[in-house]
């Protein structure tokens, strides 16, 4: 069976969906993780924030984190391996990691990212 092991820079909630501006990177995220639960993966996320404890005892997540400091965050560990760093893989990079293939939640709606045209305090779409 899969297990992802996510370990996530400092936030504010487990998830980083919270407050009053969310990120919407850290928002697809959730959902793809969502995602990915209800597909039989296993995934587990460590908030440096909330849970140091668990940085300091994953030995190889320790040992990157003294190599390169937070800037390495997040890190996705997959089965003992890390397979990403810096970044949130999106759906289709976590299928492909997990051998799945990606389709659309049934339960969550599918959030589309656009870095131009998104919505933006005061112009009334939020």
């Amino acid at each position: 069976m899969t297990h992802l092991d996510v370990f996530d820079p400092p936030m504010c909630c487990s998830s980083g969906v919270c407050g009053p501006s969310v990120d919407p990177l850290l928002a697809a995220f959730a959902a793809d993780v969502d995602w990915l639960t209800s597909q039989g993966v296993t995934v587990s996320r460590y908030n440096l924030a909330q849970d140091p404890q668990a940085f300091v005892t994953h030995p190889l997540v320790k040992g990157v984190l003294q190599g390169e400091g937070d800037q390495c965050l997040p890190l996705v560990v997959m089965n003992g391996e890390i397979v990403s760093r810096g970044v949130y893989p999106r759906r289709e990079e976590l299928a492909h990691l997990t051998g799945l293939i990606a389709t659309v939640s049934q339960t969550k709606p599918r959030i589309r990212l656009n870095t131009t045209d998104g919505c933006k305090p005061g112009s009334g779409c939020c």
